[in-house]
Order: structure tokens, then C-alpha cells, then sequence
């Protein structure tokens, strides 16, 4: 959530940012209902003042014995107090509408991201790797992993419906293989891994930005108003809701797999075959909690963390930034991994690591303290990353690793995991 204060004294820079990220966010309407809230406190005080000047002649009043002037000006006193209790009402109204406007409101870019109207304004930042050329027709996952008895798609549609994945024998262990890897090389690297709910109350959802704008990609649970994880981002960021952190303690560095779950409602007709876009997929999340001086930085171990997954793998990939108009809600600056899949002949997005600076903490109420540098508290940065999406990488080991003969090569970083250097039929 935006500052209100930076609103109201930044409305050239809050037009500019909502215009290169093409929303049309009011800032108009946040202005008038910011001037009648002002305008009813204003009111207020001046009300206030007046019983407080009432208040003090009556009592006067009473001292000298003019008791029937004094019970005239309590009377003005009652109609006082029913007027500021009248705009007390109308205050917490506007109040509450100003909070809503801006929980509608996109986070500002970051000065260093790109300019652009959409995708096509990203920017390749690097590239590690060297996609395959095969002597072969490569076959896509979707083919591939059916053939050898791994996946098995018609039946993930009898059990739920489409765009959910079952897999089997190796492909499960596969799945589970690479899932350990990644918490394993997390935690080596100073991650902290948890175990969390994969169901989440609405102030967690609230707190991270997916509500309210974003209710429609979320599965919810009838009669106790949950909502199944759409990543994990949620309930690790939301483990310090409502805390104040110590400065000493920071950064904060959080890892944890879950299973997520996404409506994609108006993903129609994108990425309908095999794993790349489903309802139900697992994923390794990375979270950090930083000081305002060191997000920047913390943003680009984060994207150097969640790329060397795919260097243990060997599976070739790039880094984009993404531009204004293709950032997301809640990011400051994103970077996305995409890793290279044979089925598209092209890069794929795996992870997007985003620093959402203090656009989450704000709704959160996630603070930090540093008695040497300042008084009180402020808020914290925030950052997350998918470290990586399970699912994504299962594919892309499948179609990167694959042989002549139909069977895929385990890549040898997974082997102690797997039991077995090769998938076969």
C-alpha cells in the first residue's frame, strides 16, 4: 500500500508511475476524499476548541451564580458534542474509503526499471548456458513423461479436472527429488526453512497484496473464509504481521516448499498443455526482510540464489527485468528467470524475484527498529522470490535431459536423490 502522506506531497510522481505501468489508478479521487478528511478533522478541532471554551465559562458561570446562563450554555455544549460525533462517523467513513482507494493502488517502480507498455519493454539482463541441439526430434513434456509412465494427465483430470498433474514411480520421486535439492541448497546458503499452513485468513492475503484486487485467482473454502496459498510469499511474509523487527536481525532470510493453488482465471487459452500453467503445482519459496539501505542488494543475491538451481541442473536460462508495464502489483522491481524449454523453442519464466520495498510491510504492519540511527520504528522491506517452481523444472529437466531412445538422463546433481541415473520405461 502506498504512504498517504506521499501521495498527497508526490501527485506529479504517483501520475507519472501510474501512467508508465498503464493503470489508471485516481489519483483525483484519492485527493478529494484526502481534502474532506482533512476538512472534517479541521472541523473537528474547532468544535473541540469551542467546548473546551464553553466547557470553561460554564464553570465560571457556576462560580458566580448564574446557574440559568450557565444551563443555556450547556445546551450548546450537547449540541456541540452531537455535531462532533456526527463527523466522528463521517471521519471514520472517508477514512476507511481513503484506506480502500489505496489498497486498489500498484506499488511505485523503482527508479532503475525499464520504461515499457508490456512485456516487449523487458530487458535481457544476462543469459547462462547453451540450449541444447539435439540429433534427435526432442519430444515436449507432455509427450514425453505420459510415454514413460511419469505423468499421467487424463487421469489428473478424473480425479479433479483439467489443468492438474499426476505423476508416478520416478516422475513423483522426480518431483520430490527436486523439491529436497532446492530446500537443501536454501538452507546451506543461510535460508531459514519453515513448515507452514497452505490455507491462509484474509489478513494475510490482505497484508501481501493478493486481496483485494486479486480475489478471483484464489481457490476459497466454504463456511471458514480461507483461502488455499497462491505461493508461499503469503504466509512467510506474514509470519512478522503486526511485529517490529530488530535492525540487528536483519536481514531476514525465509525458505519454504508448499504446494500453491490458482484459479488463473483469465489465463484461457495460455499455456493449456502439460505443467507450465496449472490450478495445483509445488514451488520453493524464498523470502527476505531487509533495511530500506540493503534491499537493492538483498533483491540481487535473491536473483543470484534462485538462478544457481538451474546451474546445479545445468539447465541453460536468462534474467529479464521486467519494465513498468509488465511489473507486478506489489513489486517495486522484478526480475524474472526464465529457464529454456526444447517444447517452446524459447525461455520460459521459472521465477520472479521482486523487492516490494515497503508496499507490503505498509499493509502488514511490519516495522524494524534501530535505536543507533533513528527513533521509533519504520517499516521494513520486502522481498520474494520462487526459488524455484517445481513443476517448471520437472518439465524442463525432462525435455532439456532427454535421449534418442526415449529416456532422460538425471542430472547428476540429483542422482543421490533419485537412486538412478537414468528415467526409463
Amino acid at each position: 500500500m502506498l504512504d498517504a502522506r506521499f501521495v498527497r506531497d508526490n501527485v506529479d510522481v504517483v501520475r507519472s508511475a501510474m501512467s508508465d505501468r498503464g493503470v489508471s489508478w485516481s489519483v483525483d479521487s484519492f485527493l478529494e476524499m484526502d481534502e474532506e478528511r482533512r476538512r472534517l478533522i479541521a472541523r473537528t478541532e474547532v468544535r473541540q476548541a469551542r467546548r473546551n471554551e464553553l466547557s470553561k465559562a460554564i464553570g465560571e458561570l457556576m462560580k458566580a451564580g448564574n446557574a440559568a446562563e450557565a444551563a443555556a450554555m450547556k445546551d450548546e455544549v450537547r449540541l456541540v458534542n452531537d455535531e462532533i460525533s456526527a463527523d466522528a462517523a463521517l471521519l471514520e467513513q472517508v477514512e476507511a474509503d481513503v484506506r480502500d482507494l489505496l489498497m486498489t493502488a500498484p506499488n511505485l517502480p523503482h527508479l532503475s526499471v525499464p520504461k515499457g507498455a508490456d512485456e516487449t519493454g523487458n530487458v535481457e539482463v544476462r543469459r547462462w548456458g547453451t540450449p541444447r541441439e539435439f540429433g534427435f526430434e526432442p519430444q515436449a513434456h507432455w509427450d514425453l513423461g505420459p510415454a514413460l509412465g511419469i505423468i499421467d494427465f487424463e487421469r489428473a483430470v478424473k480425479l479433479a479436472k483439467s489443468r492438474f498433474v499426476l505423476m508416478g514411480g520416478l516422475g513423483a520421486r522426480l518431483e520430490r527429488s527436486v523439491i529436497n535439492l532446492f530446500l537443501d541448497s536454501h538452507t546451506a546458503r543461510g535460508y531459514k526453512e519453515w513448515w507452514t499452513p497452505i490455507l491462509a485468513n484474509v489478513e494475510s492475503l490482505t497484508g501481501t497484496g493478493q486481496l483485494p484486487k486479486f480475489e478471483d485467482d484464489l481457490f476459497k473454502t466454504q463456511g471458514e473464509g480461507l483461502y488455499l496459498i497462491p505461493t508461499a510469499e503469503v504466509v512467510l511474509t506474514n509470519i512478522h504481521r503486526d511485529e517490529v523487527l530488530e535492525a540487528s536481525d536483519l536481514p531476514l532470510r525465509y525458505t519454504a516448499y508448499t504446494p500453491c493453488f490458482r484459479e488463473e482465471a483469465g489465463a484461457a487459452g495460455r499455456d493449456t498443455r502439460g505443467m507450465i500453467r496449472v490450478h495445483q503445482f509445488d514451488k520453493v519459496e524464498l523470502v527476505k526482510f531487509a533495511a530500506p539501505e540493503t534491499s537493492m542488494d538483498e533483491l540481487e543475491s535473491m536473483v543470484t540464489d534462485a538462478s544457481y538451481m538451474l546451474e546445479l541442473l545445468g539447465l541453460p536460462y536468462r534474467v529479464i527485468t521486467l519494465c513498468t508495464g509488465d511489473i507486478g502489483f506489489g513489486a517495486a522491481k522484478t526480475y524474472d528467470i526464465e529457464v529454456w524449454l526444447p517444447s517452446y523453442n524459447g525461455y520460459k519464466e521459472i521465477s520472479s524475484c521482486s523487492n516490494c520495498w515497503d508496499f507490503q510491510a505498509r499493509r502488514a504492519s511490519i516495522k524494524y527498529r534501530d535505536p543507533a540511527s533513528f527513533k521509533g520504528s519504520r517499516f521494513v522491506h520486502t522481498l520474494n522470490g520462487s526459488g524455484l517452481a517445481v513443476g517448471r523444472c520437472v518439465a524442463a529437466i525432462i525435455e532439456n535431459c532427454q535421449n534418442a531412445d526415449g529416456t532422460i538422463t538425471v542430472p547428476e546433481v540429483l542422482r543421490p536423490y533419485m537412486g538412478c541415473d537414468v528415467i526409463g520405461a
